[in-house]
């Protein structure tokens, strides 16, 4: 994927949610960060949690990495922290992060509201904490995409874009909420990037995908190659 993003022409790749990476030898660290260096890939991490065992083990390997930016959010699959409690982690966490110059990015997903992640954000006052916009997420929160873009504007400090769209289910029973492609859904864009004032802030922008499941595994990865190619485009035109 580091030789992929390459040849695009791209020169960011974030490992997001990738948890063999943590099983991964120092000299398999070691060739990771020396492919991305040879090829002009800077790195980014991103994982879920926010325990403070889990964020140090991040702070290492992004040390190992050269990564600046540690993306992941307050629920992991073994932990759901309420408000309060993952307050007390992140003040745990924080301290390395700060000293390291690493930013944690918190995502915008719909088990916590944008309001209470805003809020959280705020109250702890960290340089190093901010948020990872994606309006997508909060869809299924019942959230306005464009209120949640204008209410985290100040604390983004990194973006997951993808588009979505709702559709009729068969038999017009339900809808399904799936990815689409950059330009043909809901998400408005424009006002996305000029609300958080990317340009200026130099806010790292990851493409990534709610992949509608095409029957079979080629017609998937086609479809997949396709977007990808066609978001890329679109990021760089807008």
């Amino acid at each position: 994927m580091i030789e992929r993003t390459a040849e695009a022409g791209l020169a960011l790749f974030q490992i997001c949610d990738y948890a063999p990476l943590a099983t991964f030898s120092a000299a398999e660290l070691q060739e990771v960060r020396e492919t991305a260096d040879r090829l002009g890939v800077r790195l980014e991490l991103g994982t879920k949690g926010v325990a403070p065992a889990h964020l140090a083990s991040y702070l290492e390997l992004a040390a190992v990495l050269g990564a600046s930016y540690v993306r992941s959010m307050l629920f992991a699959p073994d932990s759901r922290p309420t408000i309060p409690e993952a307050e007390r982690m992140l003040r745990e966490a924080l301290p390395a992060y700060e000293a390291a110059d690493v930013q944690l990015g918190l995502e915008t997903y719909e088990q916590v509201s944008s309001t209470e992640l805003v809020d959280l954000v705020r109250r702890i006052g960290s340089p190093s904490l901010g948020i990872c916009l994606d309006p997508a997420n909060t869809v299924a929160g019942l959230e306005n995409p464009r209120e949640v873009v204008e209410r985290c504007a100040p604390y983004v400090t990194g973006i997951h874009v993808k588009d979505f769209a709702f559709s009729r289910r068969d038999g017009w029973v339900g809808f399904t909420l799936a990815g689409a492609r950059m330009g043909e859904g809901l998400l408005d864009y424009p006002h996305l990037v000029d609300t958080v004032d990317a340009d200026a802030r130099g806010l790292s922008r990851i493409v990534e995908h709610w992949l509608p499941w095409q029957g079979d595994l080629a017609a998937t990865v086609e479809l997949e190659r396709d977007w990808t190619s066609h978001n890329i485009d679109y990021l760089k035109e807008h």
